[in-house]
């Protein structure tokens, strides 16, 4: 699977057109993780977007904690640390490689500077987000 057909499988950037999709590929850096790599650190603060392109990653809170508690698996074509691209709060857990894993990052910064230049982008992924906020809403008033 090409960069664009993985970036086009993440929703926040499902409605772009396929030159946007281009251009934010070129954007994503491969990166190898041994098994039990630390890839982000719950505390840190968030800096990048990663897409699992071979192996496998656990998300794990409080993870050198006395609790540590996983909250999910994660295997090719998965990806986490989206919200990263738009803000730098510390990031809420921990993910680590279980296997020898390659991911292929992004950086806030990169993506910041790609969307300055091509405002499309950002007009792109406004509706995939404000739909992401509504579903948020409805669940917190219900």
């Amino acid at each position: 699977m090409g960069r664009e057909e993985i970036l086009q499988n993440v929703p926040i950037f499902s409605e772009l057109g396929r030159r946007d999709l281009e251009r934010l590929s070129k954007l994503m850096v491969p990166r190898q993780v041994r098994a039990g790599e630390v890839i982000i650190k719950q505390g840190d603060q968030a800096a990048g977007f990663f897409v699992i392109n071979r192996g496998k990653v656990e998300v794990v809170q409080d993870a050198d904690g006395s609790n540590p508690q996983r909250l999910a698996t994660l295997g090719e074509g998965d990806f986490f640390g989206e919200m990263a691209l738009f803000e730098g709060f510390p990031r809420n857990a921990t993910v680590r490689a279980i296997d020898d894993t390659e991911c292929l990052a992004m950086t806030r910064w990169d993506f910041t500077a790609e969307m300055k230049n091509h405002p499309e982008i950002a007009v792109g992924m406004v509706p995939v987000l404000v739909r992401r906020l509504r579903e948020v809403e409805s669940k917190h008033t219900h």
